[in-house]
């Protein structure tokens, strides 16, 4: 019996990325693995920087503490320490690092949230995508 859907191959392939090991495309498990130690990370330095009384929320000083914090990791180290945790860096697709300008426009598009959650057939968010990079194990 033939095979009615065409083959695309591994995830990553088509990125020219190893099917395994180092520099493969990044499970989604491991990333949001190291999203939730990010975010965790945010709310406990949020938590420290606002005093606590009736009606102080924590929530939108968690989201400026996780901009910042990926657009000065990601934009120097290529990775926070959730992916460092995890195995993860984020590169660009052709120079291989990413450089300030480009991590600023991945953070500013998965704080919007809606980005990262629309994926392509690589698994790569939206927001990779526009900001031309993907994220890889170490």
């Amino acid at each position: 019996m033939e095979d009615a859907g065409a083959d695309f191959g591994y995830r990553g392939r088509q990125l020219g990325l190893p099917e395994d090991g180092p520099n493969s495309l990044a499970r989604p498990g491991r990333r949001l693995g190291a999203l939730a130690v990010d975010w965790a990370l945010c709310v406990l330095i949020a938590y420290g920087l606002i005093t606590h009384g009736k009606g102080h929320d924590t929530s939108n000083w968690t989201l400026l503490v996780f901009f910042v914090l990926s657009v000065l990791t990601v934009g120097t180290l290529g990775s926070t320490p959730g992916k460092r945790l995890f195995g993860i860096r984020v590169v660009a697709l052709r120079t291989g690092t990413v450089q300030p300008a480009r991590a600023l426009l991945r953070t500013v598009l998965l704080c919007l949230a809606v980005p990262a959650l629309i994926w392509d057939r690589d698994g790569r968010g939206l927001h990779d995508r526009l900001a031309q990079t993907v994220e890889v194990r170490v």
